[in-house]
């Protein structure tokens, strides 16, 4: 008996040493060529790089992944409590990997065997950590021991608060959310300090199933998942149970963050997408963790992004209705039929409606939620049948000549009970806008089409059109600079121009086909007289134009040719509308920007487009911000208007280092003069506004391109609207129809709490009353008199000379350009004629 019980043991002791002298050569067998556990104490998480709007809202994210890298200190308690209670409840305690929680598994395992169940593990934190950055998600014992191992270097590596730090940013939480902060923001819109011991818990339940969770039909198993993480926290002493009752009670609720702060600038956002690439790279774009501050104002945009909606809808609607988006051939199960019908691009704030019946007075029609409503005859009148741009059939009398059953069309809301309907197209004209601080170049708003999601071509970036008549400010400021005033008087009447052998004779006519005799400068901008800026640029030759183009960075080539004058030269809104705040900021270069300043992930500054040097700027430093805020800075001061303050000794001086392009007093006639297209001329529709503005109206051939570009003093903007293949829009289209009503929807709203400031009149300007009509002084007590700008000894004193300006580069007729025929500006020099072009 003894001799068996020794040989037992014996025997015992032998398969002991035998064991663990194979686990040891399993140990040193599987431990080589194994991953650089290391790496992980230079964790460099890929960041998403956050854009923000100038107030600090958020407005978009690059990222390959969605992550907001949290240090460990500022993880709160209960977040990390709760992915320690619901993932691995000893992490504090065992040496990477729970054994006690392998065994477990293993006979549960074993209970399994035949079930077709998938063999589960005990994967600590640390474990996976390692199956994160250093293995794969292979199931087999052989991964599980490389995994140990690697586990145990880790925990040798470095510390526990380290290692779940890595965890809780890098581990995938569904929602394409990397990491507890982006899903913190991404599922409650809220920072990971504002979190409840709830919300904290249904984070910590999405590792085990992180697409699931979220989903409204598992909202029940999302509960029940995220309690048992509750259950398990007031087990390991993280809650009290009062706590965790309340927790389990509190309903579980996701934010819209569809509707929350961020803000809807898609073409913007592309552009600043498009020149961060460029500064940094793809790779750091999307991964770098930056963070940037844009020049955009969610408010001004909003209005931008309105403005050009409802212009490019009231102008589609006047041309008619081309047509349902499809047709049912029954009206047995309308609602299933409409749920499988998609959207067309462009339609995503509208609904889709079946017509289920028709009337005199109004259309009856379903919606995918299973609801119905009406369309009235009122919102109807608009969609008389279109084909080929031409109108067929008859005008709209009753509901029923526009719509029929069965028909599948978008429709807006007019009421709150979503009774009543509107019907929508989306238009095939498209359009831009872009807002600007004319003294910095800093781009408020900008808006390149009706949807980005019918095309993200940029029309206010990437489209180059003719501005027609819109260029016309910058010939009359080029005549300007060769001694014209606005008082100079050049004929209006017909013009004919040889272009050569076979080319036949270029004939420009005015938009009304009439001329109108001997007419100021001022008029002939005022009323955009074509035959007069033809004349004048003929006079003065095109070399001081294309100058002025290019200065003012319309154009850096301009063709030297006459139909040039007429704003055949093609630019974008971006340049024109950047050009024009030159011509409201007093003649001072700028370059418009998207971007203020970028932080890399630290928080250090790497890039600010403002570069002037402050002398005492930082004297006073602002307190410390918390963990993880984005600072706002305060808006800076345009450098031409004074700095308001308790002490104006103290005030840091800020150089104004913009280039002077122009002669500030010519420009400023220039912005009198534009002031009156909008007093008396083709801008007249905004004096509703009431407030100080100018601007002038662009039209080309056939009405292929609308146009208008202004400015208050301190808000440039401008609108283009076009198709993208150039058509024409109509026989009675123009920029004054099509341009200016979105330039005043716009105007209206951005400048609805802002001061009636006049425009700013330079030094070494004589303003002198005249008649606007005439150019000539106004009469004492004449109503329709202005105060017009002059250069000292230019003001008109009595008959002046009439600028001819004909083929043969004629000059004045009766006298001089300004003043007597003996007293006035110098003599322009005379131009030579360029010979046209169409």
């Amino acid at each position: 008996m003894n001799r068996v019980v020794k040989g037992l043991a014996i025997a015992g002791v032998s398969l002991g040493v035998l064991g663990m002298a194979a686990a040891g050569g399993a140990w040193v067998y599987f431990s080589k060529d194994l991953p650089d556990h290391t790496t992980l104490a230079n964790y460099n998480p890929s960041v998403a790089t956050r854009v923000h709007a100038g107030d600090g809202r958020l407005v978009a994210e690059f990222a390959s992944e969605r992550r907001v890298f949290v240090p460990f200190a500022a993880i709160p308690k209960r977040v990390t409590n709760a992915f320690i209670s619901a993932e691995d409840q000893n992490f504090y305690t065992h040496h990477g990997v729970d054994w006690f929680a392998v065994l477990r598994a293993q006979l549960q395992n074993v209970k399994n065997i035949g079930q077709g169940r998938r063999p589960i593990g005990a994967s600590t934190i640390t474990q996976q950590v390692t199956r994160i950055f250093l293995l794969s998600n292979e199931v087999s014992y052989v991964r599980k021991i490389k995994e140990a191992i690697l586990s145990g270097r880790i925990e040798d590596a470095m510390g526990k608060d380290k290692i779940i730090e890595i965890y809780m940013n890098e581990i995938f939480l569904g929602n394409r959310a990397y990491g507890v902060g982006a899903a913190a923001l991404n599922y409650f819109n809220k920072s990971l300090d504002e979190l409840t011991v709830a919300e904290a818990a249904f984070l910590a339940s999405l590792p085990k199933a992180p697409d699931r969770y979220y989903r409204e039909r598992h909202r029940d198993a999302a509960i029940a998942r995220r309690n048992y993480v509750i259950g398990r926290m007031q087990e390991d002493g993280y809650i009290s149970r009062e706590e965790a009752e309340a927790a389990r009670a509190e309903p579980l609720n996701f934010a819209d963050r569809s509707s929350d702060s961020n803000v809807r600038a898609e073409y913007f956002v592309e552009e600043v997408r498009r020149e961060l690439a460029k500064l940094y790279g793809e790779q750091t774009l999307y991964a770098g963790g930056l963070s940037v501050r844009t020049t955009l104002d969610p408010d001004i945009q909003a209005a931008a992004s309105t403005a050009l909606r409802n212009g490019l809808l009231a102008y589609d609607r006047r041309d008619g209705w081309r047509g349902a988006i499809t047709r049912f051939d029954s009206l047995e199960g309308w609602q299933e039929q409409l749920e499988d019908v998609r959207t067309p691009p462009g339609g995503e704030e509208w609904d889709l409606a079946v017509v289920l019946s028709t009337g005199a007075d109004a259309v009856e029609v379903g919606l995918a939620d299973g609801s119905t409503g009406q369309i009235p005859l009122s919102e109807l009148k608009w969609a008389r049948k279109v084909k080929d741009g031409k109108f067929v059939g008859p005008s709209i009398q009753k509901a029923s000549d526009a719509l029929a059953p069965g028909e599948v069309v978008l429709v807006e809301p007019l009421d709150d009970k979503a009774r009543t309907l509107a019907l929508r197209q989306i238009p095939e004209v498209q359009g831009a806008l872009v807002a600007m601080d004319p003294h910095t170049g800093r781009v408020l708003a900008m808006s390149g089409g009706f949807s980005a999601r019918i095309s993200v071509f940029n029309r206010a970036t990437q489209a180059y059109r003719q501005p027609g008549s819109a260029f016309k400010p910058f010939v009359y400021l080029a005549a300007l600079d060769q001694g014209f005033t606005p008082s100079t008087l050049v004929l209006d009447a017909p013009f004919a121009l040889d272009q050569g052998a076979g080319l036949g004779k270029w004939k420009p006519s005015n938009y009304t086909e009439k001329y109108y005799g001997p007419t100021p400068l001022r008029v002939g901008i005022e009323k955009s007289r074509n035959v007069m800026t033809v004349r004048l640029a003929q006079y003065i030759g095109m070399e001081p134009i294309v100058d002025v183009a290019r200065r003012f960075g319309i154009k850096n080539d301009l063709q030297p040719t006459l139909s040039m004058a007429l704003g055949a030269g093609e630019t974008t809104v971006l340049r024109l509308t950047a050009a024009y705040s030159m011509l409201v900021n007093g003649g001072r270069k700028i370059e418009p920007s998207f971007i203020d300043r970028v932080q890399d992930k630290a928080g250090k500054t790497v890039y600010r487009h403002d570069m002037r040097d402050c002398a005492g700027c930082q004297t006073a430093l602002p307190a410390p911000l918390p963990t993880g805020a984005v600072p706002v800075p305060a808006p800076a001061p345009t450098p031409d208007e004074p700095v308001l303050a308790a002490d104006p000794a103290n005030l840091p001086l800020i150089p104004d280092t913009r280039e002077q392009i122009a002669d500030p007093r010519t420009v400023y006639q220039i912005v009198s003069m534009l002031e009156g297209v909008v007093q008396r001329g083709t801008g007249a529709k905004l004096r509703e506004i009431g407030k100080p503005l100018a601007g002038k109206t662009g039209t080309t051939n056939d009405a292929m391109d609308a146009w208008f570009v202004g400015f208050s003093p301190d808000l440039a903007v401008g609108v283009f609207v076009g198709y993208d293949q150039p058509r024409s829009m109509g026989d009675h289209e123009s920029g004054s129809t099509i341009a200016v009503p979105i330039v005043k929807d716009f105007m209206s709203a951005a400048l609805k709490d802002a001061p009636a400031t006049p425009f700013r009149v330079p030094p070494g300007l004589q303003l002198v009353r005249v008649d606007p009509e005439t150019g000539r002084p106004a009469s004492p007590g004449q109503r329709n008199a202005i105060w017009e700008g002059f250069i000292p000894g230019t003001e008109p004193k009595g008959q002046q000379g009439v600028l001819d300006g004909g083929d043969t580069g004629a000059g004045f007729v009766q006298g001089q350009p300004g003043g007597t025929a003996n007293q006035g500006q110098p003599q322009p020099t005379v131009g030579t004629g360029t010979g046209g072009v169409y």
